[in-house]
């Protein structure tokens, strides 16, 4: 199964460091972070870790829950989240899937269906795609996704700047161009007439006929 943008994202249920979960459940009616590991102890995913888990309250504040996911059991995560809080000075307080069985890596694509069923003997090579990132809505739809490559530490500034601008552009009919932050011009969707934007977005500027700006609406 492929997955693309709003899909809805796949249900399970799974072992996690902080108990069992029925993923849409869980979500509730808020947004989530779910983001995969070929596997425990290794060196680029401790600093991942991390850093996301230094970066909740920031998620928090964006009505956000954060998941991991790594293809070890839930007893291996536990063991390393001691040496991903020696290491990044942050403690994981979010939950860590526990995927031996690889169900979630397959249910997300990120594992082809004759990957096997066991995590057992496996090694990060031949785990290198379970290294997605998935923003999931409340309305349980894939929102973005972001593969990277083991070698490269992902930018989880760039994820929560990725998740500023789909929740601003869920809420209001905008969209974001290049580079955007917080507080920075937005595009006025094509759908929004010029009498309509002139309502919405007192004093737009047309760049081009289909390129209008304004300042982020609150």
């Amino acid at each position: 199964m492929s997955l693309r943008i709003n899909d809805v994202a796949p249900d399970f249920t799974a072992d996690t460091t902080q108990g069992p979960i029925h993923f849409h459940e869980w979500i509730g009616d808020g947004w989530a972070i779910l983001f995969s590991h070929p596997k425990d102890f290794t060196p680029v995913c401790t600093t991942e870790l991390g850093t996301m888990a230094g970066l909740e309250p920031e998620f928090k504040k964006r009505g956000t829950k954060i998941l991991g996911l790594s293809v070890d059991p839930v007893e291996s995560h536990s063991k390393w989240a001691k040496d991903i809080e020696d290491v990044t000075g942050h403690k994981v307080g979010y939950p860590m899937i526990g995927d031996p069985e690889l169900k979630v890596a397959k249910l997300y694509d990120m594992l082809p269906a004759d990957a096997g069923n066991t995590s057992e003997g496996r090694t990060p090579a031949n785990n290198a795609a379970v290294r997605t990132v998935f923003i999931i809505g409340p309305d349980k739809q894939i929102k973005l996704q972001l593969i990277y490559p083991m070698s490269t530490g992902r930018n989880f500034n760039e994820i929560l700047r990725a998740l500023d601008s789909i929740q601003l552009t869920a809420k209001h009919k905008v969209s974001t161009p290049a580079n955007w932050n917080v507080g920075d011009d937005i595009i006025i969707s094509g759908a929004v007439s010029n009498e309509d934007a002139a309502k919405l977005f007192p004093g737009f500027k047309t760049v081009k006929p289909y390129i209008r700006t304004a300042a982020q609406p609150k």
